[in-house]
């Protein structure tokens, strides 16, 4: 933690991987379940390779880590890994980050709270189900809704709710860029997966910072 910013911003867009919580085991074994129904897949999935993708839209993340595959094969395995994503994310969750609804609880009660997320349609509710923490947000927004990229879904939230003074929250150069390019301030959580050494406002290494900070 490194700046206070009290009473500078009416609202807060976060991002979810990384930076509310942490679902890459469960997601490791749901790519290889999908990679148990096709044959053209190579490796297995590890975290620390869920964890270096983390930020990119989900047509990118294969498209990464799959440069072998042809697009047929990429679109196929890309509905594979989704669904079985949703599914085991739906029973068993992910790791929500430690104090995460004492910093929610307090932050809403002073700004208006929202996820702007690169995953797939279906994915932050999933978060909803499985933390309870859907009444402490106004809204969200993620790459499987209009397979846009974040800054301009950023953008939506900000149009769509009239925010005057919104300050973005995450982990990787892929959220500082994006908010960058939708004319938000970041601020780093340097407990998620990412580095980012740039000129984010502020930066916080525990979700109890934010209450500090903001």
């Amino acid at each position: 933690m490194d700046r206070i910013l009290k009473n500078k911003y009416d609202s807060i867009i976060f991002d979810l991987d990384g930076t509310l919580w942490d679902s890459s085991a469960n997601v490791v074994l749901a790519w290889q379940a999908a990679k148990e129904q096709v044959d053209y897949i190579k490796e297995d999935f590890t975290q620390p390779m869920i964890h270096s993708i983390t930020g990119m839209t989900y047509k990118a993340i294969f498209e990464t880590l799959l440069p072998y595959l042809d697009e047929a094969q990429r679109e196929e395995f890309k509905a594979l890994a989704g669904k079985y994503e949703l599914e085991i994310l739906y029973e068993k969750g992910g790791e929500l980050y430690p104090d995460l609804e004492k910093a929610l609880q307090y932050l809403s009660a002073r700004y208006k709270l929202f996820i702007v997320s690169n995953c797939q349609s279906g994915y932050i509710e999933v978060f909803f189900k499985i933390s309870g923490f859907e009444h402490y947000f106004m809204g969200h927004q993620c790459y499987g809704t209009k397979n846009q990229p974040k800054a301009e879904n950023i953008t939506d939230i900000i149009v769509d709710h009239n925010l005057k003074a919104p300050v973005y929250v995450g982990d990787t150069m892929g959220d500082y860029q994006a908010a960058t390019k939708a004319g938000v301030p970041f601020i780093f959580v340097d407990y998620g997966f990412g580095v980012v050494n740039e000129d984010q406002v502020a930066t916080a290494s525990r979700l109890g910072d934010l209450a500090e900070i903001l």
